[in-house]
């Protein structure tokens, strides 16, 4: 089911990362860094839900590869036994969207000189810890540098042939709030990002869906309720196991296209220093 989220919202979604501020007719206010809390809350109704829309991330980056405003296609589905269910369903979507741009733009990757990569039938995937000593990362890093990226997605088409690979069990400090820990191993998550031609293109999980796991998470962040409140106490009255994932469309469109600067697929690119056409 497509759905549509506010844009302006009262309380950070990714907890603690950057966000755009605004006044709210006298009232503190925010523009959606995603539609992550309403999409979840739709999964009590709809079950499995979409939907693609801006998002808006005040992040000092100015790199090829970050814009302060993207499009984002997040969907996120209902009754998962865990982010493995997830995977499956995003592997399956962008072989859907990789046809449908054979099938309809056909002419313009002729012209542009591209081969759309083959999807894998089972995408290769690594835990993080694995993922760092394939790279040559110290032990003790929380999260997958670029570089880093760069040498998963070589080994990923050598050893196995394939354009993706997944990068599953980031650590839970690196991961928001609600994401669902690894019951084997609380301390990494049972979220993963897709790495595309050695960069991440998709962030996804499995997500807490009991009231009291959400309590619990935000007090161990030292993080108040209130906040959050709305949000939070939608998962009093029951809420399905659940997970999600949200792609990057200009990030991706650049991998496709090969293009260096992903402000190069975008007509009105948004960044640290544009916000005029």
């Amino acid at each position: 089911m497509e759905i549509h989220t506010p844009k302006v919202v009262a309380s950070s979604t990714e907890s603690g990362a950057n966000v755009f501020a605004l006044d709210w007719f006298g009232r503190p206010a925010y523009l959606a860094q995603s539609p992550q809390f309403y999409k979840q809350l739709m999964v009590g109704v709809f079950e499995r839900v979409y939907e693609v829309g801006p998002v808006f991330r005040a992040e000092p980056h100015d790199t090829v590869r970050h814009l302060a405003q993207y499009t984002s296609l997040d969907a996120e589905l209902g009754f998962v036994t865990d982010h493995r269910d997830v995977m499956a369903v995003l592997r399956d979507t962008l072989a859907g969207m990789l046809d449908a741009v054979g099938d309809r733009a056909g002419a313009a990757l002729a012209t542009l000189g591209v081969d759309l990569p083959a999807v894998p039938v089972r995408i290769p995937a690594v835990h993080f810890t694995e993922a760092l000593e394939i790279a040559g990362g110290p032990a003790d890093e929380p999260d997958l540098a670029p570089a880093h990226e760069r040498a998963l997605g070589e080994w990923a088409r050598r050893e196995h042939g394939s354009e993706f690979v997944f990068v599953t069990g980031y650590p839970m400090s690196k991961r928001p709030f609600y994401t669902h820990p690894d019951p084997a191993r609380p301390a990494y998550s049972n979220g993963f990002d897709l790495l595309f031609r050695g960069m991440e293109l998709v962030t996804g999980g499995q997500r807490l869906h009991r009231h009291s796991d959400y309590l619990a998470a935000l007090a161990a962040r030292g993080e108040p309720v209130e906040p959050y409140a709305g949000y939070v106490d939608a998962f009093r009255h029951g809420m399905p196991p659940h997970g999600g994932f949200a792609i990057g469309l200009e990030r991706f469109v650049a991998r496709l296209t090969g293009a260096r600067n992903v402000r190069e697929v975008t007509a009105f690119p948004r960044d640290l220093h544009r916000l005029t056409p």
